[in-house]
């Protein structure tokens, strides 16, 4: 298994895990997330250290970058059209993979083209350690993920993987243990949901989990969440940009009742309204995890798809910085 430390440094925003592959290209070319020495600076800084020193480890590997990701060529075991532009997939992976996507976050770069250019994140629903088979659930929305409605049993994707920071506020869902939990989920967000639901319910947490099928007609992650929670209850989340006074009401009678933690499976700006709401409310000490919906490419921090700018002139690359979403929203400059 992997190693799965937390490690705060330099910037608040730079909190994030180290994996196998860490080091990685950033770190040689002196723009690594963590490690202070190995983005310009002559001195380390690293605060709560977990006794893997990243610094070392470049220098122990001959100053390089370890090995990246592998890529898979997996089975595919069975293929669901489950409306117009949703795509259900379940695939056979190798055990060690299938073991690495059991997390919160977890997600892999698929295709079924041999152009590498083509392959496209996605989030992990369901890893099976026992089957090994992995489900995923894809919406149809470009050129790339089009690709993915000519595929079909028995055929063969290629998987490159595993990455794990498909979620931010990681920390937050690990360490909440024996307390009470609200996740709101709304469209294509059901599904990186399920993980981050197994994961809480777990640890013994108390969850409410809210569901806004919009823009699809049925809730198509069913089968999981009768596994993990004692049911869910549909709730119209966002109407015309805003929080609709249904969600508010459910949020101030949970947080009433002792919740701790609210997860927010969906699109940036519901995400950004809950934390807004909860601002309002005073209640920043209730703490929020949310899905990681920036671009990728390449995922490993070097194309700059992913990257964003924040107030000082600062750009993050958000498939590699792992953070509280508040970090995310309030300090980012959208223009």
């Amino acid at each position: 298994m992997r190693a799965f430390y937390y490690i705060e440094n330099y910037s608040k925003i730079s909190r994030s895990f180290i994996t196998e592959p860490c080091p990685c290209h950033l770190a040689e070319a002196g723009e690594c997330i963590l490690c202070s020495q190995l983005h310009g600076k002559c001195f380390c800084d690293c605060l709560n250290w977990k006794g893997v020193c990243i610094y070392q480890e470049f220098n122990n590997n001959g100053k390089a970058a370890k090995k990246g990701r592998e890529t898979f060529r997996c089975k595919v075991k069975e293929v669901e059209h489950l409306e117009g532009d949703v795509l259900l997939i379940r695939f056979i992976a190798p055990h060690k993979l299938a073991l690495d996507l059991v997390h919160p976050g977890s997600y892999v770069f698929i295709r079924t083209d041999e152009n590498f250019y083509f392959d496209v994140p996605i989030s992990i629903m369901e890893s099976d350690i026992e089957s090994d088979v992995v489900s995923i659930m894809i919406e149809i929305r470009g050129i790339k993920t089009k690709k993915l409605l000519d595929i079909k049993i028995d055929d063969e994707m290629v998987i490159r993987g595993p990455y794990w920071n498909g979620v931010f506020g990681l920390k937050s869902i690990n360490e909440l243990k024996d307390n009470k939990a609200l996740v709101i989920a709304r469209g294509i967000g059901m599904a990186p949901s399920i993980p981050v639901i197994r994961k809480l319910s777990n640890n013994k947490n108390t969850l409410k989990v809210v569901i806004d099928k919009s823009p699809y007609k049925d809730v198509y992650v069913n089968e999981y969440l009768k596994q993990y929670s004692e049911g869910y209850e549909e709730i119209n989340t966002i109407d015309k940009g805003k929080l609709t006074d249904e969600i508010k009401k459910l949020i101030l009678n949970e947080i009433a009742n002792g919740v701790t933690l609210i997860h927010v499976a969906g699109a940036d700006i519901l995400s950004f309204k809950v934390i807004e709401f909860l601002n309002s409310i005073d209640k920043r000490d209730v703490k929020v995890s949310c899905c990681n919906n920036a671009k990728m490419c390449c995922g490993e921090g070097v194309c700059g798809s992913c990257t964003a700018r924040f107030q000082g002139h600062r750009v993050k690359r958000l498939c590699k910085v792992q953070t509280d979403p508040r970090n995310i929203f309030e300090g980012r400059r959208f223009i």
